[in-house]
């Protein structure tokens, strides 16, 4: 690698085998091993299926990532996107050496520190300034190099008076606060930060991408950042790589990217299937949005002037009070259009359809993006911020000057809300 290269993926894939799994014999793992040492294919790779979650595999072995090859220069701040499931997540649990690849191979200079699922890297037994210290020495820091950062990493987390308590005890927020401080003080040469930071509050996250800017800038560190909030990436990442269904697509400057990747026709969904980590511990949750005509079929794009529903499908677990159901508009750098709330409801168990209906469209061609809330009052249930596109076309359904010649992107209305129970009759 030249000097200014501090990370390398080589023909780096990943297969991962679906169902249950078996040890298999001594004798396989022992040749495995064998040709892994000498740089060889492993003996017992099978031909998998493209890593492709809106289709039926045929396969037992599916390729969560094929053949990436990318370069980062030291000091870059390099954005990875993709929809679900583009192996984002996958790529960044290889360059932080958390998994190994099924072939290809990683060259890195300097330290690595990273921040991916909510949980990782600590242990949940020490307290809070003893996971500090094991992070550091893990790093390769002496104690007192550690030491000398241990006042700035406890005030940025905001954690101090948590700091001596088993970090087992602490809130998701807390955790992640926590974490993100002590990867980002303890100075590695490249910083890799998954999506966790979505776990933080907008005050928090806006410290991060401020401290992540600073340690690149200031520092020349590098830094690896995924996120599905774009106005984020845009706003950190000098570079930007797309991956689709596990392969790469291209790299260039941010922009540039974002725009190409909005713009990809299999990204104008008419409906999108939610699937959370932690959707079962939740008492209601969205499960799926579809953009309608008022026939009830499915819309990739939105003419002017013709009217459209967004239907949201919710499950709820539990009987709840004043719950209500939120969709919000706004353009691509998360700039805020429109909110649109149901009333409060008082629903029992069951799966629900909140349908959102505009009997004309009122914003300019475009793209813009829906995000899905459920609440109980003021309190927040479910919250979805992802890669929801709503495409309105220029092709004008009818006629209509004050609808063509509108500049102001909107019309301030607001929009038709009916919620009803979903049943189904065998």
């Amino acid at each position: 690698m030249s000097k200014d290269i501090i990370l390398k993926a080589e023909n780096i894939s990943k297969q991962y085998r679906l169902g249950q799994v078996g040890t298999g014999t001594l004798s396989h793992d022992l040749n495995r091993w064998w040709h892994q040492i000498r740089g060889k294919e492993d003996p017992y790779l099978k031909i998998g299926d493209t890593n492709d979650r809106s289709s039926k595999g045929e396969s037992d072995y599916v390729w969560a990532l094929q053949d990436i090859n990318f370069e980062v220069e030291r000091g870059e701040l390099l954005g990875i996107i993709g929809k679900n499931g583009a192996g984002k997540s996958t790529l960044l649990k290889i360059l932080s050496m958390v998994t190994s690849p099924t072939t290809g191979s990683i060259k890195s200079r300097g330290r690595i520190a990273s921040l991916l699922e909510v949980g990782t890297g600590f242990n949940p037994e020490l307290t809070g300034k003893e996971n500090i210290y094991l992070n550091g020495a893990i790093l390769g820091m002496t104690k007192k190099e550690i030491a000398s950062k241990l006042d700035e990493i406890i005030d940025f987390s905001g954690c101090e008076r948590y700091i001596d308590t088993p970090v087992k005890r602490y809130s998701s927020g807390m955790y992640v606060r926590l974490a993100f401080a002590v990867a980002a003080f303890l100075e590695p040469e490249i910083l890799i930060v998954d999506e966790v930071l979505a776990v933080g509050d907008a005050e928090f996250q806006k410290k991060a991408i401020g401290k992540m800017q600073n340690i690149s800038k200031k520092g020349g560190r590098t830094v690896l950042f995924v996120s599905h909030n774009m106005a984020a990436i845009q706003k950190l990442c000098t570079k930007c790589i797309l991956l689709h269904n596990g392969k790469f697509v291209m790299k260039g400057k941010t922009e540039e990217v974002i725009k190409f990747y909005l713009n990809q026709t299999e990204l104008n969904d008419s409906e999108y299937i939610f699937s959370h980590k932690l959707s079962e511990a939740k008492i209601a949750y969205a499960t799926k949005l579809s953009i309608e005509d008022v026939e009830g079929n499915l819309m990739n794009e939105v003419p002017i002037g013709k009217p459209w529903t967004v239907k949201i499908h919710f499950k709820v677990k539990e009987n709840i009070k004043n719950l209500i159901v939120a969709l919000g508009i706004s353009d691509l750098n998360d700039t805020s259009i429109r909110t649109t709330w149901s009333a409060p409801l008082n629903v029992g168990p069951g799966d629900y359809i909140a349908s959102f209906v505009e009997e004309i469209v009122h914003f300019n061609s475009g793209q813009y993006k829906l995000v899905v809330g459920i609440s109980r009052g003021l309190q927040s249930i479910d919250y979805i911020d992802k890669d929801i596109i709503l495409t309105i076309s220029d092709i004008v359904h009818k006629q209509d000057e004050s609808i063509i010649n509108n500049k102001s992107g909107y019309i301030n209305n607001q929009m038709k809300i009916k919620v009803e129970q979903k049943f189904d009759f065998k």
